[in-house]
């Protein structure tokens, strides 16, 4: 039975896709901050924060305590904000950091480190279609998504000699908790500019990551966006 490790999967798009996984015969691991008590079979719940490396490395030791390895890392954790770059607070900018580009790291690192022991396992980052749309209005988010998508073309390369894949997937609007603040006049806009006017469900999202995760033909350092970009 593959075992994989998802992050943010108290709710939304971690949710759903350990919800897939399990259905496919997985065993999966869940990291968030705060686990609620949602435990269906094969689905582990760990208490942890993924911006904190030493609760990272402390959660990946468990998973492999009694000698299991990972298959599929997907760093699914993140949040968001809407802030005109000239009017950022410091703060906010450096919490998204700490999640989305810090969080991915942390946990790429450990759980790369026993995947490269393994000699094999994917790992599957999730970014966003601002980032190749340099979309105005959300500086410190795409920048630190950015960060996420440099640092899977940079550790494709390092880890792939020893059997480890590391790729993207970037989503638009997933009709989330964090989207559903934003006005639906900039939804529909930003939804219309990628070319897909109807939006993208959690179910959507969920099932385009799984069949990404699984590709066979998957390339390591490839990012796919789940959009029609020009």
């Amino acid at each position: 039975m593959p075992l994989a490790i998802v992050t943010g999967t108290s709710r939304g798009l971690g949710r759903a896709l350990a919800e897939r996984l399990l259905a496919e015969g997985w065993t999966v691991h869940g990291f968030s901050r705060e686990p609620d008590g949602w435990a269906p079979p094969g689905f582990v719940a760990h208490a942890v924060d993924v911006g904190d490396p030493a609760a990272v490395r402390a959660a990946v030791a468990a998973v492999t305590a009694d000698g299991a390895t990972i298959d599929l890392l997907v760093n699914n954790a993140g949040i968001a904000a809407m802030n005109a770059l000239l009017l950022t607070p410091s703060e906010v900018a450096a919490e998204l950091t700490r999640v989305n580009y810090l969080g991915t790291f942390h946990c790429l690192q450990a759980a790369g480190k026993a995947m490269v022991r393994a000699r094999r396992g994917r790992i599957l980052n999730v970014t966003t279609v601002a980032v190749p749309l340099a979309l105005e209005g959300e500086a410190a988010y795409v920048a630190s998504k950015a960060a996420v998508e440099a640092l899977t073309r940079v550790a494709a390369r390092e880890l792939g000699p020893h059997g480890v894949l590391v790729a993207a997937v970037g989503l638009g609007p997933v009709d989330t908790r964090l989207t559903r603040g934003v006005g639906a006049e900039s939804l529909a806009r930003l939804n219309a500019r990628i070319g897909r006017p109807a939006g993208t469900t959690v179910a959507e999202a969920a099932d385009f990551l799984f069949r990404q995760a699984v590709d066979p033909g998957l390339v390591g350092g490839s990012i796919h966006y789940l959009a029609a970009l020009t």
